[in-house]
Formats: structure tokens, C-alpha cells, sequence
């Protein structure tokens, strides 16, 4: 099972790290076409994996109102830090909270691949297939991710090679997440469905807080229904995977 985790958590830090180098060097007007595609198949992955998975494997596990709550209680947290994070950092009223300086963004970067490392280990000691389902949901959020985070640190005056060692040393940091949750997990098991419900939130968050609102700024109709197709796509994807558990 530590080789389940490993191998995966390993896919998607330093799988979504390959990926957005590779997508970067596409030429801008391929890349401009591509992202909202890319996002949109994000959102499908996230918004399945937190529904379709992480949720109901917590709801076998625990009392249903109690993962709910927890799944409540996550999405009311992530808002919360993500508003001090904005306070502490785009105190300006005209700031773009999307527009953060480099070593900023390599620190939460840090700290959100820890987080995955730790959903990915508690979703594989669910089940094996939930945690690939979770695994490639991570992956399909944080290519996107990855793209936007090299996009800043190279405007902040990173050269391109230093920018993809700082991401990728960032990106590796799930490894010591999905160590503390595999051994932590593996002996208090009683906390395994509370933190799929609160990852489950996090996905949620994710999908609804950061990327909806940004497809939505896109109204023609081609657009949408790319975007509507791809959402579809990864939703079917998920499913697929979590019907093998």
C-alpha cells in the first residue's frame, strides 16, 4: 500500500510538474486555446472525486451527518484562509490576488502539495481505486496550477530553469505529507472518513471558488460547450475509475 501511495503521490507532483513545463512551451495562441479546456477537465475530476468518491467512502465509514458537517465545516475553513491570505498579502483594493510574487507562490505551493500528499494516502487507504480516482483529479487540478505558477514566477524575474527546480522542489513536499498520513492514518483509522470529507471540501472549494468563476468569464457560445464537454469528460473519467471499487 506504501507503494501505491508513494507511486502515486510522486504522478502528481512531479507528473503535473512535467506536464506544465511541456505545456509551456507550446506557442501563446495554443496555449491560450488550451487552458480553459484544461480547466475545465480540472473541475470535472474535482468536482466527481469529492462527489462520487472521497464523500460517499467517508459516508461508509461515519455517521452521515457527521461527514457532512465536516464537509461543511472544510469548504467555511478554506474561505476563511483564503480571505486572510488575501488580507495578509493584496491589501491594496485594486490587487489581482492571482497576481502574488514569486517566493509567495512557491510557499503555498509547498504547502498545498503537502495537503495532496496527505489526501492522496488517506483516499488509498479507503481503497485502491478511490485513491487513483483521487490521484488524478490532484493531477488534473494542478497542471493548470503549475502552468499559472510558472507563468508568475517567471514574470517576477525567475529564469526558466530556476523557476521549474523551485516548483518541482515545492511540488515534492507531498511526499513527507502522504509519510505522516500513511503512518498517522494507518493507526488512527477512525479519522480516515473526516479527512476525505474535509479533502472532499477542498476539491469543492477549488472547483467552485477559483475555477468556475473563471470559465464563466467566457460567454460565446464554441466556448461553452468545450468547456461543457470537458467537464463531462473528467466527470466520466472519475466514475469510470470509481466504479472499479
Amino acid at each position: 500500500m506504501l507503494l501505491w501511495i508513494l507511486g502515486f503521490t510522486l504522478l502528481g507532483s512531479l507528473g503535473a510538474i512535467f506536464c506544465a513545463g511541456l505545456f509551456l512551451t507550446f506557442p501563446h495562441s495554443v496555449r491560450k486555446l488550451l487552458t480553459p479546456s484544461l480547466m475545465s477537465f480540472a473541475t470535472g475530476t474535482l468536482l466527481a472525486a469529492a462527489f462520487l468518491g472521497m464523500i460517499p467512502a467517508a459516508l461508509e465509514l461515519a455517521d452521515g451527518y457527521q461527514v457532512s458537517a465536516s464537509v461543511l465545516a472544510g469548504i467555511i475553513l478554506f474561505f476563511v484562509v483564503e480571505k486572510l491570505i488575501l488580507w495578509r498579502h493584496c491589501r491594496d483594493r485594486d490587487c489581482d490576488p492571482h497576481e502574488r510574487a514569486g517566493p509567495l507562490i512557491l510557499i503555498g505551493d509547498a504547502v498545498h502539495n503537502f495537503t495532496d500528499g496527505v489526501v492522496i494516502a488517506a483516499a488509498f487507504l479507503t481503497s485502491v481505486p478511490l485513491g487513483i480516482a483521487t490521484a488524478v483529479a490532484i493531477i488534473a487540478h494542478e497542471i493548470p496550477q503549475e502552468v499559472s505558477d510558472f507563468a508568475i514566477l517567471l514574470e517576477s524575474g525567475f529564469e526558466r530553469k530556476r523557476a521549474l527546480l523551485l516548483n518541482s522542489l515545492a511540488s515534492l513536499t507531498a511526499i513527507p505529507g502522504a509519510l505522516i498520513a500513511y503512518f498517522w492514518l494507518a493507526q488512527v483509522s477512525a479519522a480516515v472518513p473526516y479527512v476525505l470529507a474535509i479533502s472532499a471540501s477542498s476539491f469543492i472549494y477549488i472547483a467552485a471558488a477559483d475555477l468556475i468563476p473563471t470559465l464563466q468569464r467566457q460567454h460565446n457560445p464554441a466556448s461553452s460547450v468545450r468547456q461543457f464537454i470537458m467537464i463531462i469528460i473528467g466527470i466520466a473519467i472519475i466514475g469510470w475509475v470509481n466504479t472499479l471499487a
